[in-house]
C-alpha cells in the first residue's frame, strides 16, 4: 500500500533530503546491529490489484464511485481509474493461514460483486487487461489521488523525454511511445510479503531472487498488450521499460534501472536501502519533523518515512521493506513478480508455492551467502525473462543445469515447496490442496496466459477479429473467475 503524500510536502533542498536519507540508512544500520528486530514473528501479507470492467469485459473508469460504494478500509485507489487494490491483513505463517487467505479473498470477490453490480461493474484479477486501448492509458485517466498524480509528474520530470516500450522478441512485436506513466495502469499484480529477521534476511532475499523465474513460469497471466500477443507475462519487460527514468547519459554509464531483479547476491538488508539512496534521486523528496538519530538515541522506533517513501519508488521485483506496526519495527521482503489472478484459489496456490519454495531454498543454503556464488546472478535474471517470455515452455537453470519447466516443477520444486511449507508449520491438507493446483496447472499446460491465448485463437478461427475475440475472451474470463474454479479447470470453447 503506497503512503499518502501531498504535493505541498515536496521540498526543493535536494542536498538536505539526501543527507536525511543517508541518516535514515545509518539509523537502520544501528537498529539492525543493536538487535531492535529480535521480537520477531513469521508473518505474511498480500496485496491484490484488480481491474474494473463492465459486463462485456471493457474497462470502467470509475474507481472513485466503486470505492465509495464499497466503503472498505482495506481497499484503495491504484494508478488507473479502472484499478483498485486490496490489502489482506498480516497473518502468522502457520496452520490454516493459506485457507484463511483464500476465504478472505473469495469473500471480497463475492461481497464486492453484489455491492457494485448496480454500477454496471465487476472486479477482475488479470495481469494485463486484454481489452485496454491506448485511449484509456493516458494522463487524464490516472486516479484522482495526490500520490499518483504527483508520481506521474515527478517521473516525467526525471526522465526528460517520452516514455517508450519496445518488445520485439515476443509472439507479436509491440512498440509505442507516450508522454505519461499512465500505461503502467495496464498491469495488475499479486504482491506477497514475508516478514524475516535481519540475520536471515539476506538468505531469504537471495532465495527469492533465485526462484523468481520458477514462480513466474507457472503463474503467467499477461499475454496481451494493446491487442498484441506479446510474452506469456508481458508485465515484466513492459514495466522494466516504461518506468525507466534514466536519462541517456545515465544509460551510457550503466546506471541501474528502477525496475529490475537486481545485479548481485546480497549480504544484509541495509545494503539494499543504502543502494537505493546512492543510486536513485528521490521522486518524493520530503523532510519530516522526526530526526532519526534523536529517535534511536532515545530508544524510540523511528518511522524513517523519507526512506520508506523513496523505497516505494524503486520497483525491484523483490523489494526490501522497512515498516513499523504496533510500535514494533520489522523488515519484510515484498515479492512483486506475480500477476494478479485468475481466481482466489489460483492466487493462494501461487502464494503457497512461493512461501514453501523460499523456505526450502533458504534452508538448503544454510544461511551462508558464499553458497549463492555457485550460481551467477545473471542466470537468475536471465531465467526471470525466459519465464516471462515462454511461461510453461521455458527452460530454467537449477544447480547449473537447464531443465524444462514442467519437469523441474514436478520433480524438484513442488517437493521442495512441500518441505518448505512443512517447515513453516502449514496444515498438510492445505499444503496438498494448493500445491496440487500448481501441479495440475503444469500437467495440463494451463496457466491464465495459456487459457487466454487458446481462447482467443479459437474465437478467431470462428471468424472474430482480434479485438472482438479479446473482448469475448475477457467476458468469459470474468464469468469463469467468478465461479471460483482454478484456471486449469476452465473450459476452452
Amino acid at each position: 500500500m503506497g503512503e499518502r503524500v501531498e504535493p505541498s510536502a515536496i521540498v526543493g533542498d535536494g542536498h538536505a533530503v539526501q543527507l536525511r536519507l543517508q541518516r535514515c540508512v545509518a539509523a537502520l544500520r544501528r537498529m539492525v546491529d543493536g538487535g531492535w528486530f529480535d521480537d520477531h514473528d513469521d508473518t505474511v501479507g498480500m496485496e491484490v490489484e484488480f481491474d474494473l470492467v463492465d459486463p462485456l469485459g471493457r474497462p470502467r473508469l470509475i474507481n472513485d464511485a466503486v470505492l465509495a460504494r464499497l466503503g472498505r478500509a482495506d481497499m484503495q485507489h491504484e494508478l488507473g481509474q479502472f484499478n483498485v487494490e486490496l490489502n489482506l491483513a498480516p497473518r502468522r505463517l502457520r496452520g490454516r493461514v493459506l485457507r484463511e487467505c483464500e476465504s478472505d479473498l473469495a469473500g471480497v470477490f463475492d461481497r464486492c460483486r453484489a455491492a457494485i453490480e448496480a454500477l454496471g461493474v465487476r472486479l477482475v484479477a488479470v495481469g494485463m487487461l486484454p481489452t485496454l486501448s491506448a485511449e484509456q492509458l493516458t494522463a487524464e485517466h490516472i486516479s484522482h489521488s495526490p500520490r499518483y498524480e504527483l508520481l506521474a509528474r515527478r517521473v516525467r520530470a526525471a526522465r526528460h523525454r517520452p516514455f517508450s516500450v519496445r518488445i520485439v522478441d515476443g509472439c507479436e512485436p509491440v512498440e509505442f511511445s507516450t508522454d505519461s506513466v499512465a500505461p503502467d495502469a495496464a498491469t495488475t499484480s499479486l504482491q506477497l510479503h514475508l516478514r524475516v529477521p535481519p540475520d536471515r534476511f539476506a538468505t531469504y532475499y537471495n532465495a527469492a531472487q533465485t526462484i523468481a523465474g520458477a514462480q513466474l513460469a507457472v503463474a503467467a497471466n499477461a499475454p496481451y498488450l494493446l491487442g498484441n500477443q506479446v510474452w506469456q507475462e508481458t508485465r515484466i519487460p513492459f514495466l522494466e521499460q516504461l518506468l525507466d527514468t534514466r536519462r541517456p547519459k545515465e544509460l551510457r554509464r550503466g546506471a541501474p534501472a528502477r525496475v529490475r531483479l537486481g545485479d548481485r547476491w546480497i549480504d544484509d538488508p541495509v545494503e539494499l536501502f543504502d543502494e537505493i539512496v546512492r543510486d536513485f534521486p528521490p521522486l518524493f523528496p520530503t523532510l519530516e519533523a522526526e530526526d532519526p538519530d534523536v529517535a534511536v538515541d532515545a530508544g524510540c522506533v523511528p518511522g524513517l518515512r523519507e526512506l520508506r517513501l523513496h523505497n516505494g519508488t524503486v520497483w525491484r521485483w523483490n523489494r526490501p521493506v522497512y515498516d513499523v506496526q504496533a510500535g514494533r519495527p520489522q523488515l519484510r521482503i515484498e515479492n512483486r513478480v506475480l500477476p494478479s489472478g485468475p481466481t482466489a484459489v489460483d492466487m493462494i496456490a501461487n502464494a503457497a508455492y512461493y512461501y514453501g519454495l523460499i523456505r526450502a531454498v533458504a534452508d538448503d543454503h544454510g544461511g551462508d551467502p558464499a553458497r549463492w556464488e555457485q550460481m551467477p546472478f545473471a542466470v537468475a535474471e536471465r531465467d526471470l525473462h525466459r519465464a516471462a517470455r515462454d511461461g510453461l515452455a521455458a527452460h530454467l537453470n537449477w544447480r547449473g543445469v537447464d531443465y524444462p519447466v514442467d519437469r523441474l516443477t514436478r520433480e524438484v520444486l513442488l517437493p521442495a515447496a512441500a518441505a518448505g511449507l512443512d517447515a513453516w508449520g502449514v496444515d498438510p491438507d492445505d499444503r496438498d490442496r494448493y500445491l496440487g493446483v500448481i501441479e495440475a496447472r503444469v500437467r495440463g499446460g494451463r496457466t491464465g496466459a495459456a487459457w487466454q491465448i487458446e481462447t482467443v485463437r479459437r474465437l478467431q478461427e470462428r471468424g472474430l477479429d482480434r479485438i472482438a475475440a479479446l473482448h469475448e475472451m475477457t467476458r468469459r474470463y470474468v464469468e469463469h473467475a467468478h465461479t471460483g474454479a482454478p484456471v486449469h479447470e476452465w473450459p476452452v470453447a
